[in-house]
């Protein structure tokens, strides 16, 4: 890169820009560190990244800033156009576009409550989700086993609520999940006291208590976390924060409000008397009922003026028909039952003729009839064969030209043909003899 300097009467210094960049950044940082800026929000973006971006104004100029979203998690309230705002943060220089930008860590409005403010955008987003709707609370228990208590072990809140439930019914098992109500790390305990009882199942309403106190004390239970993990819960729940005056998000998003946590107590569970006076009610009314079902009765018995001695032989009456009905089954039953029989008998007997195993002794005896006549008419042709072969054969021993060659006569072949004249064997021809006994070959001369 060609750098050009002018003299002006010293030793010129060179900067790249990023080195440059880096000057300006280091400057800022060393004299801008842990500043306040006050000014009106403007041009407020928050893209997919969660960043939150906007402008601090004046009248006469203007700065951008930008909050990041590790930050923003942490901020009383968020940016909103046209708040008048103070701002804590560093100066910072964004490198790609050179531009000077205020890193926000800390942001209170002027002229307003950073908490109320904080409290009313919370209730209009979870507001907007649903999560105080009426359709989604659900109903409490009427008599439950199981209570758990999300509250500070050591307040007079506990030591109420469980005075009002053994005074109201003992034998109630109860739980508590101690939970520090106020200041760090309150918020953590009792979403995790909250979600404990979600999970395990163990109870079947849950009391989340606080004492009164100012809306900085109660601030715990306006968290977005605290409201989403009762909106969360398996189980009712019931909010007891504060005084009746007092009102958190967490009363909104509960199942059911109290005004106090003494009075979460006595909303909680009936007191015993009060389910037995129901009880004795219940049964006084029954017995009312019954008594009173019983006379309607009675009075339609004696409506109804029904004569015994009539009534008696009615009875015998049906019970005569029952009688013949019943022997007449039996006969029928009886006949059914013999007739099957007879049909059973003549099926059986019908199945044994055609029982293969009889077909086949049969075939078997047919076969064996049929070969010895075979062998006999076999016989008898072979010996009427024979007989008439005899003579044939003697007849044609005599005829045969071997039996003269028993008187001592003989025949030439050659080349497999018998000689007949001397033209048939030349001089000088390879000829064969045959005997009466043997073979002979010779040459002609």
């Amino acid at each position: 890169m060609e750098q050009i300097a002018l003299n002006w009467g010293s030793e010129p210094r060179y900067y790249s820009v990023s080195e440059l960049t880096q000057a300006i950044r280091t400057t800022l940082a060393r004299q801008f560190t842990d500043i306040w800026v006050s000014g009106e929000i403007s041009g407020t973006k928050v893209p997919a990244s969660g960043h939150y971006y906007f402008t601090l104004k004046d009248d006469a100029t203007q700065i951008k800033c930008v909050c990041y979203k590790t930050t923003a998690r942490y901020l009383k309230f968020k940016p909103q156009d046209g708040i008048a705002a103070l701002a804590r943060g560093r100066i910072d220089l964004y490198d790609v576009r050179g531009e000077v930008q205020f890193v926000v860590e800390a942001l209170e409005p002027q002229g307003h409550g950073a908490l109320q403010l904080a409290f009313e955008q919370l209730k209009k987003k979870l507001a907007a989700e649903g999560l105080f709707e009426a359709s989604r609370k659900r109903p409490l228990p009427p008599l439950p086993e199981r209570i758990g208590i999300v509250t500070s072990p050591s307040g007079a809140v506990i030591s109420d609520i469980l005075q009002i439930l053994d005074r109201r019914f003992s034998g109630r098992h109860i739980r508590l999940y101690p939970a520090q109500v106020q200041g760090d790390g309150a918020m953590e305990q009792v979403v995790a006291g909250i979600e404990y009882f979600s999970r395990s199942g163990w109870a079947e309403v849950v009391i989340v208590a606080r004492g009164g106190g100012s809306l900085e004390d109660l601030w715990a239970f306006n968290e977005e976390r605290v409201a989403r993990a009762i909106a969360a819960s398996a189980i009712p729940v019931i909010s007891a924060i504060g005084h009746e005056t007092d009102f958190t998000i967490a009363d909104f998003v509960a199942d059911l409000r109290a005004p106090t946590p003494s009075a979460a107590a006595e909303m909680v569970i009936c007191t015993r008397q009060s389910v037995e006076d129901r009880v004795q009610a219940s049964e006084l009314k029954l017995r009312q009922s019954m008594r009173l079902s019983l006379a309607i009765l009675h009075r339609r018995w004696q409506g109804l003026a029904v004569d015994q001695s009539t009534l008696h032989r009615a009875i015998g009456k049906q019970m005569q028909r029952v009688d013949e009905m019943d022997y007449r089954l039996r006969d029928r039953s009886r006949a059914s039952v013999e007739s099957r029989r007879r049909a059973l008998e003549s099926i059986s007997s019908r199945l044994a003729q055609c029982d293969v195993r009889l077909q086949f002794a049969r075939a078997r005896r047919r076969l064996d009839a049929c070969q010895a006549a075979s062998a006999q008419a076999i016989r008898g042709h072979l010996n009427r064969a024979q007989r008439a072969l005899g003579p044939l054969e003697a007849h044609l021993a005599q005829l045969s030209p071997v039996k003269i060659l028993d008187r001592g006569y003989a025949i030439v072949e050659r080349d497999g043909r018998i000689v007949k004249s001397p033209a048939e064997a030349p001089a000088g021809s390879d000829v064969s003899v045959r005997l009466a006994e043997g073979r002979l070959n010779a040459r002609v001369l």
